[in-house]
């Protein structure tokens, strides 16, 4: 039976660290680092989300700053509430709750973003860096797909590594991750023929291809780690993934579950990112 790659442990490593270093920020730097969080629209996921986004905040001695629009707001009203966020000093990580409503650009206000201030890791800017292998701000679901393969031991280098997904905000630069790991890293999407034969080669399979159950037994090589970031609803309320893990668990070596999996390591890396643009703005060590 496959090691299920839980998140729990891993977040619980990461915010023990992040404890002490808010510490030495606030003691030595007198400074507290703080996420400001825009939120347009109600939608209750990203509500929930930006909620859970704050307690962490304050269990770790930071503090958050939410700017929650339930009517909405215009384009040029969110890009002035960016501009106004990237002077103010006291700010060090901005987060622009996604998806936008519809009639937003989202792509103009994730380039409005000061790249210093980027905690989403999405800016042009920090997404470069990542792809010439100097990363600062790392996007931070595909952070958290590496820190779960780092705290379960999973060996990268000279492994072949399959992303099945390749968007901006996971499948790409988690395959810029891996590579940067010395992974031998094939991306695949809906235009690969034959998805199957692709994956089996996998020793590590990152799924992050937003269709449910796409990924299957006959998707997996015997003893390979299965990375899901998806997350679907399914009729009955239950939460499933992009893979089919009741069909994956035994083949795979370790596997991720959802919920529980890569879930939780997502804002564990929000909170990280912050801590690491608080201390590169004042230039804390």
């Amino acid at each position: 039976m496959a090691v299920r790659m839980a998140g729990k442990p891993v977040v619980e490593a990461v915010y023990r660290d992040l404890a002490d270093e808010v510490v030495a920020i606030r003691r030595d730097h007198g400074v507290t680092p703080t996420l400001a969080v825009v939120l347009i629209g109600d939608d209750p996921a990203s509500a929930t989300y930006v909620n859970s986004k704050r307690k962490t905040a304050a269990d770790l001695g930071m503090d958050t700053r939410d700017h929650i629009y339930p009517q909405g707001m215009g384009q040029g009203e969110l890009m002035a509430l960016v501009a106004e966020l990237n002077r103010d000093d006291k700010v060090h990580g901005i987060l622009v709750q996604l998806p936008l409503p519809k009639g937003l650009d989202e792509s103009r206000v994730l380039e409005s973003v000061d790249a210093a201030k980027d905690v989403d890791g999405l800016h042009p800017t920090n997404l470069g860096r990542l792809l010439i292998g100097k990363p600062t701000l790392v996007s931070c679901t595909p952070a958290g797909v590496m820190a779960i393969l780092d705290h379960y031991g999973i060996a990268l280098s000279g492994k072949s590594a399959v992303v099945v997904g390749r968007s901006r905000l996971v499948g790409k630069p988690v395959a810029q991750l891996l590579i940067a790991r010395d992974a031998v890293v094939t991306t695949c999407h809906s235009k690969t023929p034959d998805l199957a034969a692709v994956t089996r080669q996998a020793d590590v399979l990152v799924v992050a291809a937003g269709r449910q159950h796409l990924i299957g037994a006959q998707h997996v090589k015997p003893g390979a780690a299965v990375v899901d970031v998806g997350i679907h609803r399914k009729p009955d309320g239950k939460l499933t993934g992009d893979v089919d893990f009741a069909a994956v668990e035994p083949i795979a070596g370790a596997i991720t579950p959802v919920p529980g999996g890569v879930g939780p390591t997502t804002v564990a890396m929000l909170m990280r990112n912050t801590v690491t643009a608080c201390k590169l703005q004042i230039g804390a060590r």
